[in-house]
C-alpha cells in the first residue's frame, strides 16, 4: 500500500496557512504498523482539525479501537480551502494524519455527525479521497462507509451516501461492527450480504434495506425494510454503564477550539426541557463517581500536560455528588495551579457551597447561566420554569463572589412566543445588568446570547413549524435595539442560518438530492458564516424540484409518518405527544429523579440497568 509522497506533502504544505492540521505527529498519537494489522479504519472528522481535534465523541472511538491488537484506527479531518486547492491541483488524495495513507486505502471510513451542517463537507471528504459518493455506486473494492453521531437519530438526508448509521452510543457496537465486517471480508461475500449482516445488529441502520413511499401532498406514506429479516425499527445502542474514559489524549499541534482535558463527568439528562434534542436521545442519565473522576484527571494530566480541565455533560450541577465532585477536585489539584470549566450549569440546582466551590476551580474570567426563556409564561411551555427570586438570588451570588462578566442565554421562536416574551428577555438582562453594576459597579459586564429555536426530531416540539426568517429578524431587531440602549452586549445567530438547519435536520431521504447539488454548486463548510451560500441552497432546490417549505415552515399532523418514525431513541412517541398537549395546557413536568413519568427508556432499556449505585441511572 502506497502513502502520500512525503517531499510532495511537504512542498504543498508550503502553501497553506497553518500546516499543523496536517502533519500529525502529535504527542500521544497511536501509530501502527500498517502491514502487519488486519483491519484498517480511518475516523473521520469532517470539518478542520481546529474544530474536529477536541471532539470527545472522537477521542473515545479511536481509544477504542487503538486497543484491540489487530484493528488499527486513524484519524483524518475536513481540509481547509488552501489545503483542498492544492490537493485538487496536483491529483494528491485526501489522507489520514497517522499514516498518511489515502482514505481509499481503508477498510472502513467511520464519519463523525455531531451536527447536520457537516453534511456537505462529508460528501466533499469522500470525493477528495477518490469514492463514489452514493452507496449503491459502491462496490466490494471501496471501503465500507459508516456514520455516528447526534446527526444521525434521522438519518434519512445522508441516507444515500452513508452504508451504515450507528445510532446511539458507538463504544459498543462500533467494534460489532468491525467484527462482522472481518468475517464477511474473509468469507468473500458480496456487499449486499455484509449489509444484510450489519442490519441484524442492534443500532446499526442500513437505509438501502429501506423503501420509503410518499403521498401526493409530499408527506411521507411508509416506511417498510426490504427483507423479513431487516428490522422495522431500528432502536439506539447505549452502554448500560459509562466506559473507562481515554486518558492518553492526542494533544493537539495548533491551537484548538477547546485545548484542555475533557472529561464527561455525566451523560443524560432528567430535566425534560420541550424543546431539547440531547435531553431526549441520551437518556438514561449515568454518572461517573467521584473517585472515577479524580483517577481520570490524574492520569490525564500526567499523559497530557494540560493545566485546564472540563468536567463535561448536559447539565453538570445535577451531578448527584457534583458538590464532592469540586471538593475533590479543588483538595487535589489547586496546588498544581489547574485551571478547571464546568459548563452547563441549572440556575436551580446552585447552592452557596457550590459556588464557593466554583470560584475556587475557576478564578477569573465569566459566568454563565442558560433559563432560555424570560417570561414565565413561556418557561412553562418549554417545561424550564425559574422563579425570578431564584434567578435574581443566583445572579447576586454570582457577583457576590467575585465574577464581573455574565453570559445569559436564551431561545427565540418558541411554540406560542410573543413580542411580550421577547421583550422579557430584554427585562431580565436590565435587572441582571442593575444587580451587578449596584454590587459590582461598572465594570460589570451582561451578555444575552440569543439562539434561534429549530424544532428537532424526537422532541414534543418535533411538530411545530419552524418560525419564519421575518419573524425572527423582526425579534432579533427588537433585542438589538433594547440593547443598545441599555448597555448590554447582544450576540445572535442569523435567521437563514436556522432556516438551513431546520432543513438538514428534518429532512427525509429526498433531500440527499438537495444537499448533493448544494455541494456540486459549491457548498461547504456551511456551519461557518463566511462560507455559508444561502443562495446556492435555494437553488438546489429549485433545480431538483423539492419544496424547501415542506421541511420547515409547515405544521406536521400529530399521525403524520415523519422521517425518523423507524428510529427508535426509547422514548416514545407518544410520550413525545403527551408532553406536547401537556405543553399546550401549561403543565409542567418535574425532575425525572423525583417522578418516572414513562417516557419508554425503561421498557426499551430497563434489562440493562445496573444494580450498582455507583452507575446511578437517573430513574427513580
Amino acid at each position: 500500500m502506497q502513502t502520500i509522497n512525503t517531499k510532495q506533502l511537504e512542498k504543498i504544505l508550503y502553501h497553506v496557512e497553518k500546516p499543523g492540521r496536517y502533519v500529525g505527529g502529535e504527542h500521544n498519537q497511536v501509530l501502527k504498523d500498517w502491514d502487519s494489522i488486519r483491519t484498517h479504519v480511518c475516523l473521520v472528522f469532517p470539518d478542520i482539525y481546529d474544530i474536529g481535534q477536541p471532539n470527545l465523541g472522537l477521542a473515545i472511538v479511536n481509544d477504542i479501537l487503538n486497543k484491540q491488537p489487530d484493528i488499527l484506527a486513524e484519524r483524518a479531518f475536513a481540509p481547509w480551502h488552501d489545503l483542498e486547492a492544492e490537493l485538487r491541483q496536483n491529483n494528491i488524495p485526501l489522507f489520514s494524519l497517522e499514516s498518511k495513507h489515502p482514505l481509499d486505502q481503508f477498510d472502513i471510513i467511520g464519519i463523525s455527525l455531531p451536527y447536520e451542517s457537516l453534511y456537505t463537507n462529508a460528501l466533499n471528504v469522500l470525493d477528495l479521497a477518490g469514492l463514489p459518493l452514493r452507496s449503491s455506486e459502491r462496490g466490494g473494492n471501496h471501503p465500507l462507509v459508516i456514520a455516528g453521531g447526534q446527526a444521525c437519530f434521522n438519518p434519512e438526508p445522508m441516507a444515500d451516501f452513508i452504508d451504515a448509521f450507528l445510532i446511539g452510543e458507538g463504544e459498543e457496537v462500533i467494534l460489532e461492527v468491525i467484527r462482522a465486517f472481518e468475517q464477511h471480508k474473509m468469507a468473500g461475500s458480496d456487499r449486499r450480504a455484509l449489509l444484510l449482516a450489519l442490519s441484524q445488529i442492534p443500532g446499526v441502520y442500513v437505509p438501502s434495506l429501506y423503501d420509503v413511499t410518499y403521498a401526493q401532498d409530499g408527506t411521507i406514506s411508509e416506511i417498510n425494510p426490504l427483507f423479513p429479516s431487516v428490522p422495522a425499527f431500528v432502536t439506539k445502542r447505549i452502554v448500560a454503564k459509562l466506559p473507562p474514559h481515554p486518558t492518553r489524549l492526542i494533544v493537539p499541534n495548533v491551537e484548538t477550539v477547546h485545548d484542555r482535558l475533557s472529561i464527561e463527568i455525566m451523560r443524560g439528562c432528567t430535566r425534560g426541557c420541550r424543546f431539547c434534542h440531547a435531553g431526549v436521545v441520551n437518556r438514561p442519565v449515568r454518572e461517573r463517581s467521584v473517585d472515577e473522576v479524580i483517577e481520570i484527571i490524574e492520569e490525564g494530566l500526567a499523559a497530557t500536560g494540560y493545566e485546564e480541565i472540563g468536567l463535561l455533560s448536559l447539565s453538570s450541577s445535577d451531578h448527584t455528588h457534583i458538590l464532592e465532585l469540586t471538593k475533590a477536585v479543588y483538595e487535589k489539584f489547586h496546588d498544581r495551579k489547574v485551571f478547571v470549566s464546568l459548563p452547563s450549569l441549572r440556575i436551580a440546582s446552585f447552592s452557596v457551597e457550590l459556588m464557593d466551590e466554583l470560584r475556587n476551580l475557576r478564578p477569573g474570567g465569566g459566568f454563565t447561566l442558560a433559563p432560555e426563556a424570560a417570561s414565565p409564561r413561556m418557561q412553562t411551555i418549554i417545561n424550564k420554569p425559574l422563579d425570578n427570586e431564584v434567578f435574581e438570588e443566583t445572579v447576586r451570588k454570582v457577583f457576590e463572589h467575585g465574577w464581573l462578566s455574565l453570559k445569559l442565554y436564551y431561545m427565540i421562536g418558541l411554540p406560542g412566543e410573543t413580542m411580550e416574551d421577547v421583550q422579557a428577555i430584554l427585562d431580565a438582562g436590565r435587572r441582571v445588568l442593575a444587580i451587578g453594576r449596584q454590587m459590582r459597579g461598572n465594570r460589570v459586564r451582561v451578555n444575552i446570547s440569543v439562539g434561534n429555536f429549530i424544532p428537532k426530531p424526537h422532541t414534543p416540539f418535533q411538530w411545530y413549524p419552524l418560525n419564519s426568517t421575518d419573524d425572527l429578524q423582526a425579534k432579533i431587531d427588537l433585542l438589538k435595539e433594547g440593547a443598545r440602549r441599555t448597555g448590554l452586549k447582544l450576540s445572535y445567530n442569523i435567521p437563514e442560518t436556522t432556516l438551513l438547519e431546520a432543513w438538514l435536520s428534518r429532512g427525509d431521504r429526498r433531500l440527499g438530492e438537495v444537499i448533493l447539488r448544494a455541494w456540486q454548486l459549491g457548498a461547504k463548510f456551511d456551519a461557518w458564516g463566511e462560507n455559508q451560500n444561502m443562495p446556492i441552497w435555494r437553488q438546489a432546490f429549485t433545480e431538483t424540484g423539492l419544496d424547501s417549505n415542506l421541511y420547515a415552515y409547515r405544521e406536521r399532523s400529530l399521525d403524520e409518518v415523519l422521517p425518523w418514525d423507524h428510529i427508535h431513541t426509547g422514548v416514545s412517541k407518544s410520550f413525545l405527544k403527551r408532553d406536547l398537549e401537556w405543553s399546550k395546557q401549561g403543565r409542567i413536568r418535574n425532575d425525572c429523579r423525583e417522578q418516572c413519568y414513562a417516557c419508554g427508556v425503561l421498557d426499551a432499556f430497563g434489562k440493562e440497568r445496573p444494580v450498582s449505585p455507583l452507575v446511578y441511572w437517573g430513574c427513580p
